[in-house]
Formats: C-alpha cells, structure tokens, sequence
C-alpha cells in the first residue's frame, strides 16, 4: 500500500546514520513482515541523506520528539524509536509502523498522506520537533536478530 494516497510525497532528509541503520533493519524485517520493511524501504530510497553533523534541528529523525496535528485537528506528541524502545502508552513510536515511516525524514510544517495497518487513510502535518539530544539517539542501532 502506498503512503501517499496518490499525492506526491514530500522531500525527506535523513542523517547517513540513521540511513544506514534503518535500511539494516529494514532488510532483516523483510522476512516477517514484507509490506513494512518495503514501505520503509521505500522512504530510505527516497531520502536525501546528509552528514549527521550537517542535519537541521528541525527534522524527525531517530529519537525525535514531535508534535504533529492529525487532518482531524489531533494534536500529538511522539517519539520516534526502534521497534525494542517502542510504547504507545508512552508516545514512543517505532520507525516499523507505517506512521513511524512516513514521519521519518520530516521537518516542521510537512504534511504526508499514510495508511494505517487497519486500511484507512490518513494525513498527519509535523508541528515541532525537538532538537535530538537524548541518548537514544547516540546508541548504536537496534540489535538485529534473524530468528
């Protein structure tokens, strides 16, 4: 299923790390869960992918917090994280959901189109990001298990 409900994506950034990253996590998801890991893999590809030191404060990347408004008016704020971190009832969205894929890459003011899990259609519009300075941010990278 497509992102962007037949309207064009918006462009995305993404630090070399978390590019790399992700796209190993994407590669070793595909086993169990093939339509995630392309909808990631899709975004990845679509990156331009910069030098972490070179990332504006106001993209979503790995560790973010944010605050987006649904096209209902919702406003939330989440965290973005591996899928080990991940806790909805703590607003920590794993990069390994199709709203944790089409907020990746980003930045304030952003709108995208995405499809939840269960069929229907969404848009979401990034309000703030919080600069990444948590220690999430500077860990390696999720352990990647192909059990």
């Amino acid at each position: 299923m497509s992102t962007t409900m037949g309207s064009r994506k918006p462009a995305i950034t993404m630090t070399r790390t978390d590019h790399e990253k992700l796209y190993r996590l994407a590669e070793t998801h595909a086993v169990r869960d093939p339509a995630t890991a392309n909808e990631l893999l899709a975004e990845l590809d679509r990156a331009r992918v910069v030098e972490d030191t070179r990332m504006a404060a106001d993209v979503v990347r790995m560790g973010s917090t944010l605050r987006f408004t649904t096209e209902g008016g919702e406003s939330r704020t989440v965290t973005l994280v591996f899928p080990g971190d991940a806790d909805i009832a703590k607003g920590r969205v794993s990069i390994l959901t199709p709203i944790g894929a089409a907020l990746v890459g980003l930045s304030v003011s952003q709108s995208i189109n995405w499809i939840a899990r269960d069929g229907r259609k969404h848009r979401l519009t990034v309000e703030s990001v919080d600069p990444v300075g948590s220690v999430m941010a500077e860990q390696p990278g999720p352990e990647l298990r192909t059990a």
